[in-house]
């Protein structure tokens, strides 16, 4: 059975507490013991590292500042410390310096310690917001000093660096490609109860598509007796993305619109479709806007499409104060499963909501080579099959997936990989976001009720004005 590619875990922690920033380096918290690698592991990456001659040189300064809301380190989530960063301590001897922010705040906070000269050396772009923004208000700035693209660490992912390149330069350096941003997730156990094939095995047979996907959700919703259909914040773009056109892309360098594309206007009837036949849950009815995914576990929602990150913890996790377990398994049940968003059955691809595996190289950041050795460190772990068989087991062990979710998570990641479909909505400007994120006439409203004509009407001209302010700044 196929292993997953790498170990990967995106879960937002909360600050513990806030500086004068609301950030605060982890160096001046209280000190928090969380799960090491084993000293056994450790030691065989070490020796698989120096083997390796596709990691070069050395490092004069061994330390690099991270600003995140997530920790690199080992972290609250049951994370011990991933291959990646054990082999750049132990072949560079390098050490991640984690700067604590609440997600909201990042760029305030970035913004601040660029103007107070703290060095920051690199942030996460795998959020869609960070670029071409991030270049545009010279926040970031280049890799291509430090990173080799032509490199045989960097040579697989280099068509994708460079399809996103801004004015000629890599001011985002991607990792690789991951299907992780929107998967279904669904008890295997309520599926059944509804006489349908279980979507895992719909995939594996080539039959997962919006068709089977329609026919559930028709055959299991009833609102009125608790039988909900879609729920989390997620499920517009996710399905959005299957159509293989993003709402906004990058073309040559250059920012355009795809808001009257005939796909994006499929894709916007087929979720006013499963509106008017109350297939969705979350911002529609008595439902209201707060997701339950627990309704899962309890057999009474059908889908939750959202990222991996929600179970890239721990599969139980007791508290005994409210006597419930908090892991994943107590909120998606024992019979979880999760497959990739349906496929367009008019598309030439299978497409899916992809996720960067991205980074930004802060302006005036203290230590950019280090950063780039860290990079390289992360490129190796997906490339030397040792070591990938090394993170498989220790994800297994550290979130208790089974070895055919790490199969599942594996094939997402390639088909992301092999059809890359990256939306630029969330990283030109706010107003823009905004707009196109809005439930009243943005990519949300046909799922809320809406035709997708009146919304048309509403954003197309606004957009495509600050389409051409970004282009031109």
């Amino acid at each position: 059975m196929k292993k997953s590619r790498k170990f990967l875990s995106v879960l937002a922690v909360c600050c513990l507490s806030l500086t004068a920033f609301s950030c605060a380096s982890a160096s001046e918290e209280e000190t928090v013991s969380y799960k090491e690698i084993a000293p056994e592991t450790r030691e065989e990456l070490a020796s698989l590292a120096a083997k390796d001659e596709r990691l070069t040189g050395e490092l004069e300064n061994k330390k690099i500042k991270w600003l995140s809301d997530w920790d690199i380190n080992p972290d609250a989530t049951g994370k011990s410390t991933p291959p990646e960063l054990a082999i750049f301590q132990e072949r560079y001897g390098g050490e991640v310096e984690w700067y604590k922010c609440l997600y909201a705040e990042r760029y305030d906070m970035l913004a601040n310690y660029i103007n107070a000269n703290e060095g920051i050396d690199f942030f996460y772009a795998g959020n869609f917001d960070a670029f071409p923004k991030g270049a545009i208000r010279s926040m970031f700035v280049p890799c291509d000093e430090y990173i080799d693209f032509d490199s045989d660490l960097w040579k697989d992912v280099k068509d994708i660096n460079d399809s996103i390149m801004w004015k000629g330069q890599h001011y985002m350096t991607v990792v690789e490609m991951t299907g992780d941003n929107c998967a279904v997730m669904y008890n295997r156990d309520t599926v059944q109860e509804l006489g349908f094939d279980d979507p895992y095995e719909l995939y594996k047979n080539g039959e997962w598509d919006w068709d089977i996907f329609e026919k559930m959700l028709k055959a299991f919703c009833d609102p009125a007796n608790q039988k909900f259909g879609l729920d989390g914040w997620w499920f517009e773009s996710g399905l959005s993305a299957t159509v293989g056109v993003p709402y906004i892309g990058l073309k040559d360098g250059t920012l355009v619109s795809n808001l009257t594309d005939s796909n994006i206007e499929r894709v916007q009837n087929f979720m006013y479709d499963l509106y008017n036949s109350d297939c969705i849950a979350i911002g529609v009815g008595d439902f209201g806007w707060s997701d339950h995914p627990e309704y899962i576990g309890e057999g009474k929602e059908l889908f939750y499409p959202a990222g991996l990150w929600k179970i890239y913890s721990e599969a139980d996790k007791i508290d005994e104060r409210r006597n419930i377990n908090t892991g994943w398994k107590g909120i998606f049940g024992e019979n979880f499963m999760f497959v990739p968003m349906p496929k367009d059955p008019e598309a030439d691809e299978y497409y899916i909501p992809a996720n960067m595996n991205s980074y930004c190289f802060v302006k005036d950041g203290q230590n950019p080579e280090g950063v780039a050795k860290f990079l390289d460190c992360k490129r190796l772990t997906l490339l030397n099959e040792d070591i990938k068989k090394i993170a498989d087991q220790q994800f297994m062990e550290d979130y208790q997936w089974t070895e055919e979710m790490i199969a599942m998570k594996n094939e997402m990641d390639e088909l992301a990989m092999a059809n890359p479909v990256i939306d630029f909505k969330n990283g030109v400007t706010t107003d823009l976001f905004d707009m196109l994120d809005s439930s009243e006439n943005g990519v949300r409203a046909s799922g809320k009720g809406t035709p997708w004509n009146e919304s048309l009407a509403a954003i197309q001209s606004p957009v495509q004005t600050m389409i051409d302010e970004a282009n031109n700044s």
